[in-house]
Order: structure tokens, then C-alpha cells, then sequence
């Protein structure tokens, strides 16, 4: 039984655009190494085209469709985020350093006695 919230390509045209896709970007890695000896520009200029065409065949996927999609609520959800003013923030960011600082120094005082308790008082090792 398949849940509702699992999302599959859903059509032979989908996965066909998809692997497509794939090929193509298979393509621009192989098409870089084969181009060396014509230059660096024309091994730059085969892969970023052989990119931007596998990105472009992707996006008119249904799966890009919803990544992009997916963008955009992400994007709108962030414009809606409160942030804090400077102030706060500085203050904030006191607070995780002041805390940080306190814990070293309990860390290191509990290291300390731990040490002297072990070495010191039961293993006799330090005298």
C-alpha cells in the first residue's frame, strides 16, 4: 500500500525527460574531457551548455516543475521571517559567548579535579 505523501514521476514522458536529463549531464562531463585539446574555452563553453540544456530539459519535467515550485514557497515562507534588529542580535550573540566561556571553564575545573582526584589521591602518581 503506497502512502499519499510519497510523489513519483507519474508518466513515461516524465521518466523519459528525466533520464534524458541525466544523459545529457553524463554528456557535459565526458564532452569536457574530450574537448581538451581544442582550449579551455571550448572545453568551459561544451560543458556549461551540455549543463544548462540538462538543467532545461529537467525543469520541463514535472518533477523540476515542483522543485521550482517548491522554490518559490520556500522563498515566500522566507520573506516572512522576523529578523531580529542589530541590537538584539549583538546581545543574542553575547549570550552564546558568555555561556560558552562558562562551560569552558566548568569543563576545564571539572577535568582538573578529576584529574587530581585520580592521579593524585588514588593512583598516587604525582607527587
Amino acid at each position: 500500500m503506497a502512502s499519499p505523501d510519497i510523489e513519483t514521476v507519474s508518466t513515461g514522458a516524465d521518466k523519459a525527460k528525466v533520464g534524458v536529463s541525466l544523459a545529457l549531464l553524463l554528456a557535459a562531463f565526458f564532452a569536457y574531457y574530450l574537448l581538451s585539446k581544442q582550449g579551455p574555452y571550448v572545453q568551459w563553453a561544451g560543458l556549461l551548455a551540455l549543463v544548462a540544456a540538462s538543467v532545461a530539459v529537467y525543469l520541463l519535467s514535472d518533477s523540476g516543475r515542483r522543485l521550482v515550485a517548491f522554490g518559490r514557497d520556500s522563498y515566500r515562507e522566507l520573506s516572512k521571517v522576523v529578523w531580529p534588529e542589530r541590537k538584539e542580535a549583538i546581545q543574542m550573540t553575547m549570550y552564546v559567548f558568555g555561556f560558552v566561556l562558562v562551560m569552558a571553564i566548568f569543563l576545564w575545573l571539572t577535568d582538573k579535579v578529576i584529574e587530581w582526584a585520580f592521579y593524585d589521591l588514588i593512583l598516587g602518581w604525582r607527587k
